[in-house]
Formats: C-alpha cells, structure tokens, sequence
C-alpha cells in the first residue's frame, strides 16, 4: 500500500470501515474530499454530525426518526390493525415506492443468526409485543429478507404470534418481474410454484 500523508491515510481509514468499501473506493473517496474545497467538506462533515446528533429510533416501531415518532407512527391515516416487520429501517423504503401498503411497520434491527449468536433477545420483539398487547393489531406481514436468517427470523414469529389469535402473513416470494424462468435457482422456483395464485 503506497503511503499517504498521515490525515489522509486516517481518512482512508475511516472510508475503509464503511459497509461495501474496499481500499480503492477509500482512496477515491478520500482524494474526491481532498479536491473539494473546504466549505463542500464542512458541508459533508456537518450532515454526518447532524445525523448523529438529531436521527433517533422511534418509541413506537423503531425506525429512523427525527423526534420521538417516525413519520409513519406519527400518521394518523395510516392502518394501525396491520404492522408490517421488516430487518432493518432501510427495508421500509421498497415498501413505500410500491404506494400499496397502508399500515404501520416494526423494525427488529437484525436478523436471528445462532452462528453469529444473534438470538430473540438481541432483537426488538418485545415492543411488537406490548403494541399486539394494545388489541388494535389484527395483521402481522412478515416481511424479512427472504435468506436462511431471515427465514428462520419469520417461523419464530410466526410460532410466537400465531397463539395470540391475529392473522400472521409472510411476503410471497419467487421469480420477479421481468425475470427468465431459465436462470431461477430452485429455491426460487420452489416459492413461486408454492405461492401462486388463482388468475
């Protein structure tokens, strides 16, 4: 690795850590600051700190939120006998562009991963169970990723909440739009031909 002045090489450092960087994206990132001029940069340093210091969780469903509510919990017109439970806050986001859900989430941070020792307590179930409490909830959409944690994460709800007496769903899953039944694997074409439906 060549050597770089010492901020720099910090700098780099700190670009390195983020999720999906690799050294080369660092330096480039790294040289892109250092070209820019020092307002762009206090500009950039700003919006970090102002994320850090003003975004929060919400008391309610534990997504991103500016105050004690996400935008969502503070809505009034939103469905609150339906909650949507995704992984993490950035799952909200493919289910808002769709413009067809109309209910309410609840964000669990994290996936169930015993090889990682990531088990129920590690996760936020607790406040979608004092919300279930409440006695407006009548739906719960399992919407976790559709991989081996995100799976097992959607059956342990599922055998948690199925008792309490609500309507437990899971996303349906298979070959997406526009897709070419020759490249399925067969995981995929499994959960198509299981959840079809009637035309």
């Amino acid at each position: 690795m060549p050597d770089f002045a010492e901020p720099l090489s910090r700098l780099i450092g700190e670009f390195k850590r983020l999720p999906g960087v690799g050294q080369k994206s660092a330096q480039r990132l790294a040289f892109h600051v250092l070209r820019t001029s020092a307002e762009d940069a206090e500009r950039l340093a700003n919006a970090i700190l102002d994320v850090k210091r003003n975004l929060g969780l919400c008391g309610i469903c534990n997504n991103i939120a500016e105050g004690e509510l996400c935008p969502y919990c503070r809505d009034p017109h939103r469905d609150h006998s339906v909650i949507c439970v995704i992984e993490e806050p950035h799952n909200v986001l493919p289910i808002e562009t769709t413009r067809t859900f109309n209910g309410l989430y609840h964000v669990l941070h994290g996936s169930l991963s015993p090889l990682r020792g990531i088990g129920p307590d590690r996760l936020k179930i607790k406040g979608l169970l004092e919300r279930i409490a409440q006695g407006d909830v009548q739906e719960i959409i399992l919407a976790t990723n559709p991989n081996v944690e995100g799976e097992a994460t959607a059956v342990y709800l599922s055998r948690l909440l199925k008792p309490l007496g609500l309507m437990v769903t899971r996303i349906a899953m298979g070959v997406p739009v526009g897709g070419d039944l020759e490249y399925a694997d067969e995981v995929t074409m499994s959960k198509s031909l299981e959840n079809r439906r009637q035309m």
